[in-house]
């Protein structure tokens, strides 16, 4: 296989991932979100607790995926991105290890206040990550200020502050409906009684949300200043991101879907997956179905927008890093590309097995009669 041929299949692997990432830890999240709002007893929201709890952690495998293919696959945009966002970083990963210590310790003590106080903990732990993710990916389109100097060292100027500007911001919470969404479609197949019929009138709610913040962001994107290779790019040569030249042009992230309008069917698919989360919700399998479509259109028009940036620069474009530029040696993708070969048909039957195992949904009777055994 050619180094460009493994350059964009890495680039498509991280997005499976993300992708993956968002469709099935994003309900976990977005059950986490609604747990106060949607359960206003304590076996209420046991359910609630209990739809996730079997199957949060091997969700959460996406997300170690994802950071562990950005490592092998992108050590330059491993660095610069994780070294840039560190403070958010910081706090996505302090709300993600909230969740298993707020399940495991939540119906450790029988008190009102303990369990109201780690029920907001829980909220916090599906909030924060939502917004984050959402904010950083807003940011890519802004870009962040970073640069290289003669010996590729980075040097970064970003700040949080910095990156929680206006465009970022609506991102961020278009990404929050999206994960609300899916959440609440998730509780509609999987809880019932009074939990259900709240998540019922939640859907519609969410998905006008995402649809309206969604085309606001993309509006906007269209006004905004994007880069652009000036000069074409070789695509096998070794990677070096000061060997090229960037100009920043306004709308130009809109570029790839003038040239080829079949991208279009990205942001149409998330359109029409909260459309059918709306239509659907009295058919709670479909709707789910539907609302795992938004993460797949929202993310897959965010790549095929930057494409084939993977972290543009704001304050010396020329540094912005891409996937003809930022990637591992030839080897070292190859091999990788053998390894996920091998384990990620292991992953997707183990996820497989883990949700057939657990189908069915949660019952208020279930946690009374089999207490010692829920969550």
């Amino acid at each position: 296989m050619s180094y460009e041929l493994l350059r964009l299949t890495w680039w498509a692997l991280l997005g499976i991932l993300l992708i993956g990432f968002a469709a099935l830890d994003g309900f976990d999240l977005g059950a986490m979100i609604l747990l106060p709002f949607v359960a206003r007893s304590d076996i209420e929201r046991r359910v609630v607790i209990n739809t996730i709890g079997p199957v949060w952690e091997g969700n959460q495998v996406w997300f170690i995926l994802g950071g562990g293919a950005i490592f092998a696959a992108w050590p330059m945009l491993y660095a610069a991105s994780f070294s840039g966002f560190y403070l958010a970083m910081i706090l996505l990963l302090g709300a993600l290890i909230l969740r298993p210590v707020g399940i495991k310790f939540r119906s450790k003590v029988d008190d009102p206040n303990w369990r109201r106080s780690w029920d907001w903990l829980l909220f916090v732990s599906g909030l924060v990550p939502s917004l984050i993710f959402g904010v950083a990916i807003g940011n890519l389109f802004e870009g962040v200020r970073f640069s290289f100097d003669a010996d590729l060292r980075m040097h970064s100027t970003i700040t949080l502050l910095s990156l929680l500007n206006p465009f970022a911001l609506v991102v961020g919470l278009a990404s929050l409906a999206m994960i609300a969404l899916h959440g609440a479609c998730w509780l509609n197949l999987k809880a019932t009684g009074a939990v259900r019929a709240r998540v019922y009138g939640i859907i519609p709610a969410a998905a006008i949300a995402f649809a309206v913040l969604f085309a606001i962001a993309g509006f906007w994107v269209a006004q905004l200043n994007g880069a652009h290779l000036s000069v074409p790019m070789a695509h096998d040569a070794p990677s070096n991101p000061l060997m090229k030249t960037v100009a920043l042009i306004r709308g130009a992230w809109l570029m790839n879907f003038r040239g080829e309008p079949i991208l279009w069917a990205a942001p149409v698919l998330a359109f029409a997956g909260a459309l059918f989360a709306i239509l659907l919700r009295s058919r709670p399998g479909y709707a789910f179905i539907g609302s795992a479509l938004v993460p797949l259109g929202a993310i897959g028009t965010a790549g095929l927008s930057l494409f084939p940036f993977l972290l543009p620069s704001s304050s010396d474009p020329n540094a912005s890093l891409t996937v003809w530029d930022a990637s591992s040696s030839k080897l070292t993708l190859a091999i990788m590309l053998g390894a996920v070969a091998i384990f990620l048909p292991i992953v997707l039957a183990y996820t497989a097995w883990v949700y057939r195992v657990f189908k069915g949904p949660v019952k208020p009777e279930n946690i009374v009669s089999e207490s010692k055994s829920f969550y």
